[in-house]
Parts: C-alpha cells; structure tokens; sequence
C-alpha cells in the first residue's frame, strides 16, 4: 500500500496549519489580556512606588507681589528765574552739594543795567520829591501873606482861594513824589534780585542726580522756569512707589513688612515698609492700580534712583510650623477607600481612626467617606503618610498657605512624617475634582467591607 502524499506544496501546508492555530492563539491573548487587567484592577502583585516629602517645621508667608522704582524722598528740581547766557557751571553729576552753594552763574551784564536804570528812576524820584516839598513850603508861605493881607482889606477874597489851592495842590505834589520813590524803590529790588538769580545755588543738601546745561547754554526764562538741575536729598532714606492691582490693595496696611529684590543685587534682599498707600487709582487697558509708597533704607548707598524692583508685600506669616507641599493635600491614591481600611484594620495609626466618622461599611469596620459624602458633609483637609511602605490617611488642620507649601497647625501630622506626593499609578488623582471622581467610582464598585463586587469586563 503507498503513502498518501499531499500534492499541495509544503508552503500551503504551513498556511493551512496556522489558519487553524489562530483561533487559539486570539484565544490565549485575550485570556492572558484579561488576566493582566483582573490583576491590575484588583491592585495586582506589581508595587507602587510613592513620591514623598518629608514633613519640617519652616515658616510660610501669604504675600502680595508687585513692582516699582525706587526714587529719593526727597526731590529738588533746581531752574533759572531769569533767561541769560550760562557763564559757569561748578558742579557736575555726583557731587555732593550743600544748601547755598553756588552751582552756575549766568551773565550779569543786562541785569546789571536794570539794576542801574532802577536806581537812577529812585534818585530822580527823590529829587522831584524834595522839589515838591520846596513848592509846597512856598504855597503856603503865600497863603498865610494872604490871609494876613485880606484882614488888612490889602487883597481880595478871591487872590487868597487862588492862594489856598495852590497851597493844596503842592502838597498833593509831595504825595505823588513820595509813591514814585516807593514805585523806584521797587524796580531797584526786583532789578538787584534778578541780577542774584544769575548765581544758582543748591536749595537743599543732597546730591546732583541731573544736569541739563552746560558753560555757554542760553537759558530763556519765558512761561516756565527751565531745569538747569536735579538734586535728590538723602540718599540713605529712599522710597519705592509700587503698582498694586485693585484685587490685592486691600490686603495691605500702612507698616507692613516688605521684601524687596533688585535685579542689580540678584543675591541681596531689602527690607522696607508701607509708608502709604494712595488713594488715587491709575487706569492703564481698563487695569485699576494704587501706587504704595514704600519705605527703603539705603544705609550703604548702593541703591540708586530709577531702580526697578520686585516689592513682595507680607500680608500674614506663620513661624516655626509643620508644612507640607501643597501638592499633597491634593493627593489621593487611586484605591483609597481599600488602602484607608486595610490600614485602619493593620495598624490604627494616625487619622485611620478618624475615617469612622464617615460611617462604617456592612461588616462594621470604619470606611473613608466617598466623593459624594465629602463634598455635602465638607472634611477636613487631609494627608496622606506612608507608613510601613503603606499610605496611610492622616486628617490635619492647614494654615497659611503660599501655593506651594501649606502650614499645618492641627492634626496628627508629626515633624518628620513622609507625606505622599505622587506615585506611580497612572490612576492616581490629584485636584479636588479628581479625588472626589476617584471616591465615588470606588464607592460605586464597592460591595460589602469595600471589596470589589467582580472583575471587570475584558470586553
């Protein structure tokens, strides 16, 4: 009898063999795939690696930040009075300057003529006065001849009331004499105080910060009096004028602390204080801002006017306290409620005993309140500490907060506790959306005690 052979070539045989495999071979994907995410879902063998911090006593700040230019306390803009040619300039930028001393001289020759022409109006006036009183001495020298003439029956009436108002009119002569002296009086003042305004001193002690003029420069003097220079007082006394947005003025107060930073010093904080906060808003693109005026001491002098500054107000501050990362108020594992209760019934530590307080599950151990319950009864803020390699839920009081740290002021955090910030689970949950998402889907699969109802479905 010979062997059936198969006329078919060896390749087909091949193709045939595994046309029939493949359904076993889909079969054992999808069954090895079910089994991978059963053990996934149920929290599986693999480990979960945590990210922690470890919780230290620090001190947290709630602060206002905005930005400024530092300028002097006080600030004198030195002008001419008078218009005229620049002779001398005796000071330059920097120097040191007392009250009085001479800072420019412009050219007296003009105001010196005033000077003199004013003074040769007052000598003329004075003369014409001592003419006056000579002609009203000699009025009334013929008056008192006329009335004597008239009780004589010498003259007429009428020759002696030309004689009284003669008299009258050389002494009102003598009234106006006297105002033209005072009127020359006046012009000699203004013309000798306009030629001591060609001397430019220093109004107040301090330092040259500007100079607009030089030797030579014609300064005209017309409707408003030109800057020859700028003299900024103390330097070591100086202020900082911030723009503070209308959503955080009314957090600050005169006196408040204030941390300064300039990008001259990147190294070097400045410490200064809310001198007043003004009441007159800026709007600039509908953005309302009030300038707060800070006080700076400069005791070095190394800061100047014009500089730009970060201005971090400090609106209230907590010392020495626990803190932890902001982020780990906001962290939750993903298998929470089961996580919370195996620990609760392992070890009892830190908030575990707390959790009852959300109500208790079928067989009567203590569960986590769900998403659901948080959000209508409002917990406290929590943490979560791992202990043992498990994390462990810990309620705490939180404090000041400057959005990254938070301060702990209750609970039964303790200083050196590692406080979870992440994990490996691509199913962690962080935010307050988050958390609440993650109780409530664990809730709805949660049958008795907590545990899962069923695997889910591979389809």
């Amino acid at each position: 009898m010979k062997p059936i052979t198969d006329p078919r070539p060896s390749g087909h045989r091949i193709l045939a063999i595994a046309r029939r495999l493949a359904p076993f071979v889909v079969l054992v994907a999808v069954a090895a795939a079910g089994w991978y995410g059963y053990r996934r879902w149920r929290g599986g063998p693999s480990a979960i690696s945590y990210t922690t911090t470890a919780v230290a006593r620090s001190t947290v700040l709630q602060t206002v930040t905005s930005s400024g230019t530092l300028s002097p306390v006080v600030r004198s803009t030195v002008g001419s009075q008078v218009s005229g040619r620049i002779t001398e300039i005796l000071v330059d930028f920097n120097d040191h300057v007392s009250r009085g001393q001479v800072l420019a001289r412009l050219d007296k020759q003009l105001l010196a003529g005033q000077v003199s022409q004013a003074e040769a109006r007052l000598t003329s006036a004075r003369a014409e006065l001592s003419r006056a009183q000579a002609t009203a001495a000699n009025a009334r020298l013929n008056h008192d001849r006329m009335v004597k003439q008239l009780a004589a029956g010498v003259v007429a009436a009428s020759e002696v009331d030309d004689a009284k108002a003669s008299r009258l009119v050389a002494e009102a002569a003598i009234a106006s004499a006297r105002s033209s002296i005072v009127e020359a009086q006046a012009a000699v003042t203004n013309a000798r105080t306009n030629l001591a305004y060609t001397t430019i001193t220093a109004p107040i002690d301090g330092v040259i910060i500007s100079r607009s003029v030089d030797a030579g420069q014609t300064v005209a003097a017309s409707l408003q009096a030109p800057e020859l220079f700028v003299i900024a007082g103390d330097l070591k006394k100086m202020e900082l004028h911030a723009s503070v947005a209308e959503a955080d003025v009314g957090q600050l107060a005169d006196g408040m602390r204030v941390e300064l930073a300039f990008d001259a010093f990147p190294d070097r904080t400045f410490a200064g204080e809310v001198k007043q906060v003004r009441n007159q808003a800026t709007t600039t693109q509908n953005v309302v801002t009030y300038d707060a005026v800070v006080a700076v001491d400069n005791p070095d002098g190394v800061l100047r006017p014009g500089m730009t500054a970060t201005a971090t107000f400090v609106v209230a501050e907590a010392k020495d306290v626990l803190v932890v990362p902001a982020k780990a108020l906001r962290y939750r594992p993903a298998s929470a409620a089961r996580t919370t209760s195996g620990a609760a019934a392992g070890s009892g530590r830190g908030g575990l005993g707390r959790t009852g307080q959300g109500g208790s599950a079928a067989g009567g151990a203590p569960r986590p309140r769900t998403g659901a319950e948080s959000g209508r009864r409002g917990p406290s803020p929590a943490v979560w500490v791992l202990r043992a390699g498990v994390p462990v839920r810990v309620a705490v009081e939180t404090g000041l907060s400057d959005g990254n740290d938070t301060a702990i002021v209750g609970g039964e955090l303790a200083e050196g506790d590692q406080v979870i910030t992440a994990d490996s689970s691509a199913k962690t949950a962080t935010g307050a959306a988050g958390a609440a998402g993650a109780a409530g889907g664990s809730s709805r699969r949660s049958g008795s005690g907590g545990r899962p109802a069923g695997p889910p479905s591979l389809f």
